[in-house]
């Protein structure tokens, strides 16, 4: 494997994809990570990332590792510990062959990491953890929990139960389609809960959205644990974290961007054991698994959306009004992009409450109602992303029809920022 050690900025996740599209296992650590978790790592080669603003463990270099500096802006890696330093911070061909030279030539490694293999050994791994034992999946309908459960479907069979929870969160149409899919494509065990009053109650009055994330994650896992006293051995519960959740979350010693709810989202008197199958995998990585276990191509490509859902695209405090207008202005949205054929082009794209108020003229009378935000961005694995130069008519159409459709709607605008500095999502 390889070892990232990220300074900050973007580019450990560039790196960190082309190391994985090179066919070589990497994980991404922080630059002041302890000695003993490198040693522990045990990595072939070291990959330093960002800006080295301050003095580097020297005892790293004290372990024979071969090591490379990628998009260090200054020379202190170089001029003090000898490591060659490159200033390409892009996602670029040239950067591509710095590091697969590193790769092949200076670290002798082979490419092994395949998606294939992953699969077979994911699914000898499930069967040793779970046995002859029982487990409960939350299914969301999502790319990342409908991989993992098909994954762990195909380990231990109808000893799977997959409880997908209608949170009141979700896109239009969208609970509907997920029992249809799974029950009549995938012949699993599905029990459906319709817990929406539940979480909105739970939701009343709460706008912070690190609360909001946390509240939703433990009210998922309270779900799952009066589901799982309702069957026979269940003890264990299946997720669809990934390796963006991780970072992002904070795992693996990483800095806190958001708490995922299905990683700091937790609570901590969980009455489960975890089985995550695809929490070292980026995006792109999950939907070739997904292709591989047959999953049909709309459900492998269908863009990422959050565990909380729309409880993190409606800023501020949760209502229902307030879920109606965004999943209504969601709805035309991704219509219209789908109309234009633009919607194997971009990656995700999606509508959003910010909870703005304005002045606007409808019918010849002053209105003061919701702005609407519409975010689209194109992105590999979630990790960076560039938002999505959308044609203008397209937009223009878009617009008028939320403004026109909608209730309570009287402005649309359009989020052109790319990640980092923003996040995907507003919250």
């Amino acid at each position: 494997m390889i070892l990232i050690l990220d300074f900050g900025g973007k580019c450990s996740r560039i790196v960190g994809r082309i190391v994985r599209e090179s066919k070589v296992y990497c994980e991404i650590l922080p630059h002041n990570v302890s000695i003993d978790r490198i040693k522990e790592k045990n990595p072939q080669g070291i990959i330093f990332t960002g800006e080295v603003k301050e003095e580097v463990n020297e005892e790293i270099f004290d372990l024979g590792i071969k090591a490379i500096g990628l998009g260090s802006k200054n020379k202190a890696l170089n001029e003090k510990y000898g490591v060659k330093v490159y200033e390409n911070e892009t996602y670029t061909d040239d950067t591509k062959k710095i590091i697969n030279d590193f790769l092949f030539e200076e670290c002798n490694l082979k490419p092994y990491w395949d998606m294939k293999e992953f699969v077979d050994r994911s699914i000898k791994e499930i069967k040793e953890q779970v046995g002859d034992g029982k487990a409960i999946c939350g299914l969301s309908g999502g790319v990342d929990s409908s991989v993992a459960a098909v994954l762990v479907h195909e380990a231990i069979g109808d000893n799977l139960t997959c409880v997908f929870v209608d949170h009141g969160l979700l896109r239009k149409n969208e609970a509907e389609e997920v029992e249809t899919f799974f029950r009549e494509k995938f012949n699993m065990n599905l029990i459906k809960v319709d817990a929406r009053e539940r979480f909105l109650n739970k939701l009343k009055g709460i706008t912070d959205p690190e609360q909001k994330r946390k509240i939703i994650g433990e009210e998922f896992i309270r779900v799952f644990e009066e589901e799982q006293s309702k069957l026979e051995g269940i003890g264990y519960l299946v997720q669809g974290t990934i390796y963006p959740d991780v970072i992002e979350s904070g795992g693996d010693e990483n800095q806190v961007v958001k708490s995922h709810h299905n990683v700091g989202g937790l609570p901590e008197d969980v009455n489960f054991e975890l089985v995550e199958p695809l929490r070292q995998l980026f995006k792109d990585e999950v939907r070739e698994v997904g292709t591989i276990l047959g999953i049909p191509e709309e459900a492998v490509h269908r863009q990422p959306f959050p565990g909380p859902g729309l409880g993190v695209r409606v800023l501020g405090e949760i209502t229902e009004e307030k879920l109606d207008i965004v999943r209504e202005a969601d709805y035309i949205f991704r219509d219209e992009i789908k109309k234009a054929g633009l919607d194997k082009e971009i990656w995700q794209y999606f509508a959003i409450l910010p909870g703005i108020r304005s002045v606007g003229v409808s019918a010849g009378k002053r209105t003061y109602n919701y702005t609407v935000a519409l975010r689209a961005i194109y992105s590999i694995d979630g990790m960076t992303a560039q938002w999505a130069k959308i044609p203008l008519e397209v937009l223009e159409k878009i617009s008028d029809r939320i403004v026109n459709e909608v209730e309570h709607v009287n402005r649309v605008v359009y989020d052109i920022t790319n990640k980092p500095p923003a996040t995907i999502e507003w919250e």
